[in-house]
C-alpha cells in the first residue's frame, strides 16, 4: 500500500507505503549511479533530446519492466540512432494504436510531483470534480496533437486510499498507472504489472527532524543511531528494510503516522516522520503556523532504499495490446518531463486549479509547487540514469 507524504489538509487541528514496478505503487527509494540531476539553470530543449525506442525488456517474478525506450536526456548530447527529438514529439499520430482516451491513474492528490503528467494534458482540458480527474486532448511539447484524449485521475482519497495497483485490475479503462518498485515487486504474484517508464529516478521520500533538537544529526543512520522515534504509513516496505538491516531498530519506529502535522508539532522537535522531500521542507516553514522552522532530512534512497518512483506501468497483456501505442508515448512522457522542468508555470496553475476544483481538503499554493520542482531539479528526483537516459531502469538496482 502507498500512502502519500504528510502533505497539509484543510482544518487539521494541530496539537501545539508500498510501491513496486511490476504493480503498484509506495514510497521507497532507489538508485543507479548517481544520475546528472537536472538543475534550475539546465536548458534542454527538443533539439538536446534524442530518442530512440529500445526493446521491451521485462523480468516477471516481480522486476520492473523497461520499455524507457527513449534515449531521452535531461540536457547535453545523446545520439544513438533513431528518431530525434524533434520528430519525437512532432507529427505524432496516436490514434491508430492508442485508446480513444489515455487514462493514467496517479497516487495522490494533483501535485507539482506529477506535473510531467499533467503537462501533456492540452488547453481544451476540463476538470471533473465528481471524477476527481482532469481530461483534455494528450499534447506533445505542449501544443503538438496527438489525436487521442488523456485523463488524468487523481489517487489517494478520491480512490479510497488503494494501490494504484488495485485500480488497474479493477477499472478496464485505466491503461497506465503510477506503481512504485517495491509495490509492483510485492503485487507480482497476484496481480502483475509491467513498467514500461521510470517516473522519477529518486523518491522524494525521506525522513526528517528538528535541526535544533538534533544539531549532530546528518543521515538516517544517525537517526538510528541517535534513538529518535520515527513515524511513518504503516506497512511501508523501506521501513523493513531499514530495521531488518539495523539502520533503525524496531523499538524507534511507530507506523501510526496518519498524514497529518500534529504529532510532529506536539513532540517539540523530539520525534521523527517521514515525508517527501519536495513538499514538507518548505511547508513545514512556511505553511504550518505552530512549527515555522526548517527541518532536516534524509533521502531513504541515500540510505539505501533505491527505489523507483511514480513508474509509469500497465498490465501485462496490455503490452502486447498497445504495444506500438507505448513505443510512441514513452517518447511523448519523457520529453514531457524535461519540458515540465524547464517551464513548469502554466502546468502548475492547472494542478492548482484543479485543487481548488475538486475543493476536497487538501491544500497546495503556488510556493509549495515552486518549491517542488526545484527540489525536483536540484536533487535529481527527476533527472538523467547512469547512462544519461531519463525514464529507463537499472534492472541491476531493481
Amino acid at each position: 500500500m502507498h500512502i502519500r507524504r504528510s502533505r497539509r489538509w484543510l482544518a487539521v487541528p494541530l496539537a501545539g507505503a508500498l510501491a513496486v514496478a511490476a504493480c503498484g505503487d509506495d514510497e521507497t527509494t532507489e538508485e543507479t549511479a548517481a544520475p546528472p540531476a537536472a538543475t534550475a539553470g539546465s536548458e534542454t530543449t527538443m533539439a538536446d533530446v534524442a530518442t530512440t525506442m529500445a526493446d521491451v525488456d521485462t523480468t516477471m517474478a516481480g522486476s520492473e519492466t523497461t520499455m524507457a525506450g527513449a534515449d531521452t536526456t535531461m540536457g547535453g548530447d545523446t545520439t544513438t540512432g533513431g528518431t530525434d527529438g524533434t520528430a519525437a514529439a512532432g507529427d505524432v499520430d496516436l490514434s491508430a494504436d492508442c485508446p480513444e482516451t489515455v487514462v493514467i491513474q496517479t497516487d495522490w492528490n494533483p501535485e507539482a510531483e506529477h506535473g510531467w503528467i499533467y503537462n501533456m494534458v492540452g488547453d481544451d482540458y476540463e476538470i471533473d470534480k465528481d471524477a476527481v480527474a482532469v481530461r483534455g486532448s494528450l499534447v506533445a511539447s505542449g501544443e503538438v496533437d496527438t489525436g487521442v484524449d488523456i485523463e488524468v485521475r487523481s489517487g489517494g482519497p478520491a480512490i479510497g486510499f488503494q494501490t494504484v495497483t488495485s485500480q488497474l485490475y479493477a477499472d478496464e479503462d485505466i491503461l497506465l498507472g503510477y506503481v512504485y518498485t517495491d509495490e509492483g515487486i510485492q503485487n507480482s504474484d497476484e496481480f502483475p504489472t509491467i513498467a514500461i517508464m521510470a517516473g522519477m529516478e529518486k523518491t522524494p521520500q525521506m525522513i526528517m527532524w528538528d535541526p535544533e533538537t538534533y544539531p549532530d544529526v546528518e543521515t538516517i543512520a544517525d537517526v538510528g543511531e541517535e534513538g529518535i522515534l520515527v513515524r511513518y504509513f504503516g506497512g511501508a516496505a523501506y521501513m523493513d528494510y531499514f530495521t531488518q538491516t539495523g539502520i533503525l531498530s524496531t523499538e524507534q519506529v511507530d507506523g501510526s503516522y496518519d498524514g497529518t502535522p500534529a504529532n510532529f508539532v506536539a513532540a517539540q522537535g523530539e520525534d521523527g516522520q517521514q515525508g517527501f522531500g519536495s513538499a514538507e521542507p518548505y511547508i513545514y516553514e512556511n505553511e504550518i503556523e505552530d512549527w515555522g522552522k526548517p527541518i532536516a532530512y534524509d533521502y531513504i534512497n541515500d540510505a539505501g532504499w533505491e527505489n523507483y518512483a511514480e513508474s509509469i506501468a500497465t498490465k501485462p497483456e496490455n503490452l502486447e495490446t498497445y504495444g506500438a501505442c507505448f513505443e510512441q508515448l514513452v517518447p511523448i512522457i519523457q520529453q514531457s518531463s524535461v519540458d515540465f522542468l524547464n517551464d513548469p508555470d502554466a502546468t502548475n496553475e492547472l494542478i492548482i486549479e484543479a485543487v481548488e476544483v475538486f475543493d476536497n481538503g487538501w491544500v497546495y499554493s503556488q510556493g509549495v509547487a515552486d518549491y517542488a520542482v526545484d527540489t525536483m531539479r536540484n536533487d535529481g528526483l527527476i533527472s538523467n540514469g547512469p547512462d544519461d537516459t531519463l525514464g529507463n531502469f537499472d534492472l541491476d538496482r531493481v
